[in-house]
């Protein structure tokens, strides 16, 4: 009887101890995550086209679809017109500034009349065959003259300037109006949809034809090429990780083998948080863990969701 008790004792401490080394077999575990990007468009409206599956491959810039702008488009014809018109407003000052001159014109060849007949009386006056009321009268000619050449002279600057100013008044209509033919523009830019990230699609939430908000999801895209392990370790582990650090990282090939893989710890939470029921760790009794991920290439067996293993010896 004592040696049956010996046998069951010792069969069941070998158990124990095999539990014990399957337990403390890997030091932190969890779940595959991705960094993932929610794409909206940018302006409401209808979606005119939109080339996006599940699964979908997409690289970035590409753009997959695009917004109705058809009533940017008009607004943005609307205003190059305003533009246009800007030139039919515009006063031309040419003719009256022509008629200014062809009377200034006149005035000069009345000037230069009268400056020849005062030449020929002070000729006629040094032989007396003339009278200095006669030079005073001439004088007085040229006089009137000239005082009317300066207003027909000033007529012309001022009718200038007016026109000159009246016209950059309207043309400085003429910034603002661009500016808006930009904005507009941009407007239109904007109503594509451009896919900011590369990586595999992971949801599709709309369809070409469905009304869209600004903001609104369309889809959700993720880069899964590298996935990160979100792991849970206990404050007696956290001394001896640190940033950078070169670990393992295991995943369930079949009912009793594991796939490894090589991680790098690329973050660790500063705050700890209570154990996820979903995790189990090395000590069961530490309420307490700190999140870490560790950055893992994919080979194309990693799913986001999926349960991995981390050893942190190498």
């Amino acid at each position: 009887m004592k040696n049956l008790l010996f046998g069951i004792t010792a069969i069941t401490s070998l158990l124990i101890i095999g539990c014990n080394r399957n337990e403390s077999e890997f030091d932190a575990s969890g779940t595959f995550e991705a960094d993932e990007t929610i794409v909206s468009s940018e302006m409401p409206g209808k979606i005119l086209s939109f080339k996006v599956e599940e699964g979908m491959q997409i690289p970035k810039d590409s753009i997959v679809g695009a917004v109705d702008a058809t009533n940017i488009d008009l607004q943005q014809q609307q205003v190059e017109a305003s533009i246009h018109a800007l030139n039919e407003k515009t006063a031309n000052a040419n003719p009256q500034i022509e008629l200014l001159q062809n009377q200034l014109a006149v005035q000069q060849s009345q000037l230069d009349n009268l400056l020849h007949e005062r030449t020929r009386i002070e000729n006629l006056l040094k032989s007396d065959a003339a009278t200095p009321k006669q030079l005073d009268d001439i004088n007085s000619q040229i006089d009137v003259v000239k005082k009317n050449m300066a207003v027909t002279q000033q007529q012309i600057n001022v009718k200038k300037n007016d026109i000159a100013t009246q016209n950059r008044s309207i043309l400085s209509e003429a910034e603002p109006l661009r500016k808006r033919v930009a904005q507009l523009e941009d407007q239109q830019q904007r109503a594509n949809i451009v896919n900011p990230v590369s990586g595999t699609v992971i949801t599709k939430y709309a369809e070409a034809g469905e009304i869209t908000s600004s903001g609104k999801a369309l889809y959700k895209i993720a880069d899964l090429s590298e996935l990160n392990l979100r792991a849970y370790v206990t404050g007696v582990q956290l001394p001896i990780i640190k940033l950078g650090q070169q670990v393992k990282v295991m995943i369930d090939q079949g009912k009793k083998r594991y796939k490894e893989y090589s991680g790098t710890i690329i973050w660790i939470s500063d705050k700890a948080e209570f154990t996820p029921k979903t995790i189990q760790t090395k000590e069961e009794r530490a309420n307490l863990v700190y999140a870490i991920k560790v950055k893992v290439k994919n080979d194309g067996y990693l799913k986001i969701g999926m349960y991995g293993e981390v050893k942190l010896s190498q």
